[in-house]
């Protein structure tokens, strides 16, 4: 997919780094497209970050400007489009997969482990929202990543599964998704296309939970809106992330040695998951003491795309914490 080379982000572009389009593939031979951001006094080889996230989003949302704002600050970033969105590659459109976006991560490592003026020894990752789970998932399968932060993370997997808050979680509920997923399979099928889930709601009800009218405010209105964001518009395809249902993510994050940093607002629906997530990393883990869990007052999921007007992305302690351990 040709990438568009203006500048179309939902942030405004920074005098303080250079940037310019890449592309790089993964392990599947899918075209990955990325934005890189290159600190204009930069000198030597540096620390480099791969961004990606949130779930649904594109480089042009929050990952470009969590990238931008750390190049900003001395380190080399990209932020790219997942496998099957944005400017990326990957065919039929509008797909997820717990294997594929796991390597999508691993793929920007490979990019960023052999440019000229990155130190292949300081790599980190970041993954917001959905592709924070994602980021913990490659962080405990890529030795090479040495660092990852996580913010207002989701874990794909169990949402899926057990849906929002746990609500559905039972064998009965599990066994009519799985129904209704196969029967949308024969629909496409049949079709010979597949029928998209549609975004966030538009127009918003009146009646919808604070977390729905927190998306709305960023993905359907000036702050966020992009044209090839998937929240933005049309969503996933029904079918979409139906292998998240019984491929867990997670099952070896206490065996993650690497530095992991976990961010999460304390009024954020999803919070629960950072929690959670953070104390299965913890358990019995041999290397406990690079591990951290943030959780921010008064902070609620789409704050940490953007700062939520009022700074709430930590970018201080993030790089921070990156620096001590990309050193």
């Amino acid at each position: 997919m040709e990438q568009k080379q203006s500048w179309d982000k939902v942030f405004p572009k920074s005098d303080k780094v250079y940037h310019r389009k890449v592309t790089f593939q993964n392990r599947y031979g899918i075209t990955l497209a990325a934005d890189l951001y290159e600190p204009k006094q930069a000198e030597g080889k540096l620390a480099a970050v791969a961004v990606c996230g949130p779930f649904g989003a594109v480089k042009e949302q929050a990952s470009g400007l969590y990238a931008q704002t750390l190049a900003e600050r001395g380190f080399l970033t990209i932020a790219f489009d997942p496998s099957f969105t944005g400017e990326s590659g990957g065919e039929p459109r509008y797909m997820a997969s717990p294997d594929i976006n796991t390597e999508d991560f691993q793929a920007a490592v490979d990019f960023l482990s052999v440019q000229e003026n990155v130190d292949p020894e300081k790599i980190g990752i970041i993954g917001i929202c959905g592709w924070g789970g994602l980021a913990l998932n490659a962080a405990a399968l890529d030795t090479r990543i040495k660092a990852t932060v996580t913010a207002t993370m989701y874990d794909m997997s169990r949402v899926n599964a057990n849906g929002y808050f746990d609500s559905e979680d039972s064998e009965t509920q599990r066994y009519e998704k799985r129904k209704a997923l196969n029967a949308q399979r024969t629909k496409d099928y049949l079709a010979g296309s597949y029928l998209r889930a549609g975004g966030v709601v538009d127009p918003l009800p009146q009646d919808v939970p604070f977390f729905v009218k927190d998306y709305y405010d960023y993905y359907k209105t000036q702050r966020g809106y992009h044209a090839r964001s998937l929240n933005s518009n049309e969503g996933w395809n029904v079918t979409g992330c139906m292998s998240f249902l019984n491929q867990p993510l997670l099952c070896y994050s206490n065996e993650i040695r690497s530095a992991v940093l976990m961010i999460h607002g304390e009024k954020a629906h999803s919070c629960y998951f950072s929690r959670d997530a953070y104390e299965k990393m913890m358990l019995q883990n041999p290397c406990p003491e690079n591990k951290e869990l943030m959780i921010l007052a008064d902070t609620v999921h789409t704050d940490l795309y953007d700062g939520g007007g009022k700074n709430a992305i930590p970018f201080d302690q993030i790089e921070q914490f990156l620096r001590e351990y990309l050193k």
